[in-house]
């Protein structure tokens, strides 16, 4: 089972991440749910949704607490709330941000982790140009997609263009597929920095 936390602010489309997320999964012959944990429901306040997917049925419905992947769309949640909880050294770490790790003040922190699991990708910049507004959950997806290898790109894709119909559906689809080619470009320039 591979299981997914997606951290963010109420507004900025983290449930319905989520909700893609699985229908991508479901669309690629896999067991998938997904579902939110709100605390205060209003626009700004922390939001969490989780998606897990398998190839076996899915039992459980508790919320994600030891993910595989950590997505978080929203930086400023980096010091309020604890986004790495029970994420193994295995784990992926994908954030909105244009900012490296050190830049966002992790120092050391993620020394225990696979340095090819970690990745940020300027979503939002992606999703102002293609939507003309900053809605950075589609264009994550593709990234995620890009980062773990655990979903292909068309699935996310076709979930997207089901999701978001028309020329809306058009250009989430093609912030999708520019966070996806961002976040495979800066994973080849680091296989090719770590081989010289």
């Amino acid at each position: 089972m591979f299981q997914i936390r997606i951290h963010g602010r109420g507004g900025q489309g983290v449930v319905t991440a989520a909700e893609i997320l699985s229908v991508a999964a479901f669309d690629e012959g896999r067991h998938a749910q997904a579902f939110p944990s709100f605390g205060s429901e209003r626009t700004g306040a922390p939001v969490v949704s989780f998606c897990r997917f398998d190839d076996r049925v899915i039992r459980t419905h508790e919320p994600v607490m030891e993910p595989d992947a950590v997505i978080i769309q929203d930086v400023t949640l980096i010091h309020q709330v604890d986004l790495f909880s029970g994420l193994s050294p295995d784990g992926y770490v994908l954030i909105n941000t244009s900012k490296s790790f050190s830049d966002l003040g992790f120092g050391d922190f993620f020394d225990q982790y696979h340095i090819e699991h970690l990745m940020t990708c300027p979503a939002t910049e992606i999703a102002l140009e293609h939507l003309g507004r900053p809605l950075p959950n589609a264009a994550l997806l593709g990234g995620f997609a890009a980062l773990t290898g655990e979903i292909t790109w068309d699935a996310i894709d076709k979930a997207v263009r089901e999701h978001f119909t028309g020329p809306v559906g058009e250009r989430n689809a093609a912030a999708v597929k520019a966070a996806f080619d961002y976040v495979a470009s800066k994973l080849k320039e680091a296989a090719r920095a770590s081989t010289n």
